[in-house]
């Protein structure tokens, strides 16, 4: 689907800034304080903090609804010497919080026992069934970690039995709140970190903890690299708290003291002690843990992750490494037959694409490939138990999770965010969710076309890219939503050569005539819509420069966005950049 290509518009009363010399300043460029006026950082002290987003700008712990009750629910059973468990998900953020929690009551001499549901056999959140499990246990503290919001009869059932549960979630509450003892969750009010991961707030809750157990704190720093791997891969806002967070999480990452980040990063084709982008680091850490849940087994994740040496850790991580292998099968071969249903129902607003035999763990994978290629809201479908499951994934147009309040009376139940969610439902009622849900998605969108829209930076010259603006974008990291990456346009540009490589990929030489400069690009997915006669024609390109390091040796790679045609009608003056003597890296 062709991309509507736009510039981002400039906030409110940003043109009276003094670019020049908020730049000299901050000792970085006019462009690089562009950049970061096009993401709503205007204020020079606001540059400043995201440039250099120290850990002292974090918020309280106690500024997390709920989080002081929970955190003194907590340390009392813990002082009380009440079993101590945790219950999280399958998924990445679910893993690292789990993980963390567990890492932080082991190191204070705290025996602690982890619970993480058999996604095909327990599904999403509490259950009954094994709340009983845990009490014959003797398990009487019960902690969940980026679940539990919903989960009312679950933790009736815990309650009943006398189990204390302290609800740590970040997800959207439903009307009324299950009947836990305490329960924190920036979602229930008035919050400076709203957008947290689930890891986030089990990080703030144990910080909290910390300071009411007797005996030596720990430096929760030590924690981070949890921190930022859960909350990269959850898709949630990288702003404030949670830029802070993965920002320093990431140079724990890099250093890969824990074991198990080290020996996820070499099974992933990185050195140990490589640093890695947030990019990397969604696309290629999280899928191997993901993949482990997907399957069935996300114990094996945990067990990574707290592996007390290289030596147990790297058995596993290979084990994750070929369920991710296994993982990618299964995945291409659903998306191949979601996509061939996803053709047929192009007429309405919003797809609801169903198999009883797709895998459960790939199917919100497969619902961001159809979303990705056909732009509709979109939800994926399969049977298990003689119960339809399901995930969905969005457009910018459309809330996710206010479209299935709309359908709720042909639910068994669903929860989610904006963008994604997941859902049950009886068999009989597809037919009417197929309706409902195209009604509320066309409710939502009215009459603006679904077309995907590109936001652009500004047009860009390769005159104007080298090593020091690719140096200060880097500072700009990590990028995700709400701190996009930055992209820019391209002058028009003569390809000079194209060539596949890999599954569908390009390799393109492209020269700016103007400049005189020729640079490499990589198109990804690109060669069946673009892969033939593009040699020595011209075309515009939207593009972010990266620095490639190869054997030690940095050089300029274009990633693509977007081929267009070179005719395109309006078009933003191109950047003049003065290069600064003080980048970014030195920051």
């Amino acid at each position: 689907m062709r991309k509507h290509w736009t510039f981002r518009a400039e906030p409110e009363g940003s043109a009276l800034l003094d670019t020049s010399a908020i730049a000299s300043k901050l000792g970085v460029s006019e462009l690089t304080v562009n950049l970061l006026r096009n993401r709503g950082v205007t204020a020079p002290s606001e540059m400043d903090v995201y440039l250099t987003p120290g850990l002292s700008h974090l918020c309280r712990p106690d500024a997390i609804p709920g989080l002081t009750k929970a955190a003194e629910v907590l340390a009392q059973g813990l002082k009380d010497g009440k079993s101590f468990a945790v219950w999280g998900d399958y998924d990445v953020d679910g893993v690292t919080s789990s993980t963390l929690v567990l890492d932080f009551m082991r190191q204070r001499g705290i025996e602690a026992t982890c619970h993480i549901p058999n996604r095909m056999e327990e599904g999403y959140g509490l259950n009954s069934g094994h709340i009983d499990k845990l009490y014959e246990q003797g398990v009487r503290l019960l902690l969940t970690v980026d679940c539990g919001i919903t989960s009312h009869d679950p933790i009736q059932r815990a309650v009943e039995l006398g189990m204390e549960v302290v609800v740590s979630d970040h997800h959207l509450p439903s009307a009324t709140l299950p009947p836990a003892e305490a329960i924190c969750n920036p979602q229930l009010g008035e919050c400076p970190c709203q957008d947290l991961a689930g890891v986030g707030v089990a990080f703030f809750l144990m910080a909290a903890v910390n300071r009411l157990l007797p005996g030596q704190a720990l430096d929760m720093r030590q924690f981070l690299d949890l921190v930022a791997l859960g909350t990269l891969a959850d898709v949630v806002k990288l702003q404030g708290i949670n830029r802070i967070l993965c920002k320093n999480g990431m140079l724990l990452i890099k250093e890969a003291k824990r074991p198990g980040i080290f020996a996820l990063k070499t099974v992933a084709g990185h050195q140990g002690n490589a640093a890695l982008g947030a990019g990397q680091i969604v696309f290629g850490l999280a899928p191997r843990i993901n993949a482990a849940g997907r399957l069935g087994k996300a114990g094996d994740a945990l067990d990574l992750l707290l592996a007390p040496d290289r030596e147990t850790a790297w058995p596993l991580a290979q084990t994750l490494d070929s369920m991710n292998e296994e993982r990618k099968r299964v995945e291409e071969e659903t998306t191949d037959e979601a996509m061939r249903q996803a053709e047929s129902q192009l007429g309405n607003p919003g797809l609801v694409l169903f198999d009883p035999s797709w895998h459960q763990g790939v199917i919100g994978i497969v619902a961001s490939r159809v979303v990705e290629k056909f732009y509709r809201p979109t939800l994926i479908l399969t049977q298990e138990n003689g119960e339809i499951k399901g995930s969905g994934r969005s457009i910018t147009e459309v809330n996710l999770y206010e479209a299935l309040v709309q359908c709720s009376d042909v639910l068994k139940g669903f929860g989610g965010h904006k963008q994604a969610a997941g859902l049950q439902l009886a068999p009989d009622k597809l037919g009417a969710l197929r309706s409902h849900f195209s009604e509320a998605v066309a409710e939502q969108i009215g009459d603006k076309p679904l077309a995907p829209t590109l936001k652009l930076d500004a047009e860009l010259s390769f005159a104007h890219i080298d090593l020091a603006l690719l140096k200060e974008i880097e500072c700009m990291q990590p990028f995700g939503m709400g701190n996009p990456e930055p992209v820019f346009a391209s002058p028009a540009v003569t390809v000079v050569k194209a060539s596949h490589f890999g599954q569908g990929h390009l390799m393109l030489q492209l020269r700016d005539e103007a400049s005189g400069r020729t640079l490499r690009a990589k198109a990804w997915r690109m060669a069946e819509t673009w892969g033939s006669g593009l040699e020595k024609q011209k075309i515009r390109v939207a593009f972010t420069p990266k620095i490639n390091t190869f054997h030690g040796v940095d050089s300029i790679d274009l990633t693509v966005k977007d081929i267009q045609p070179e005719q395109l009608s309006t078009w933003r003056p191109a950047v003049s950049r003065k290069p600064s003597a003080a980048t970014g890296a030195a920051r």
